[in-house]
């Protein structure tokens, strides 16, 4: 089972990172944190790094049944969205996948809310 879904883009990553935020909207996810890895990495270790964006995408209805389900789900959250440039290929946009992550909570109702919640993800790569 792969942990994540993914799609290949012909555009610029500002433009992939647009797109997703907004077909994310259409799946009640907000967009909770925008990291830039590339600039960190040159920031804190000098380091030149590939355009890299780490987005936390959250859907609040969702977000307080697993909350409600089990109180520790919170260090397992967001549901992280990366759009990264990949020379010579394109832009890449992939979003966890909630039932590889969250194998290990071992309660019925947290797997059904990651269920749904993987069928929402997948949509929203799968419109890009």
């Amino acid at each position: 089972m792969s942990y994540y879904f993914s799609k290949i883009l012909q555009t610029t990553l500002e433009d992939a990172v647009s797109r997703v935020s907004e077909e994310l909207k259409k799946e009640d996810f907000g967009v909770l944190t925008e990291i830039d890895v590339k600039e960190t990495l040159k920031k804190k270790l000098n380091v030149d790094f590939r355009k890299y964006r780490i987005l936390g995408a959250c859907n609040p209805r969702y977000a307080l049944k697993a909350l409600e389900a089990e109180d520790k789900i919170g260090t397992m959250m967001p549901c992280n969205v990366i759009v990264q440039e990949i020379a010579g290929v394109g832009v890449e946009i992939a979003a966890i996948d909630p039932v590889a992550s969250l194998q290990a909570v071992k309660n019925p109702k947290i797997e059904e809310i990651a269920r749904q919640l993987r069928d929402k993800l997948r949509d929203v790569i799968e419109r890009l």
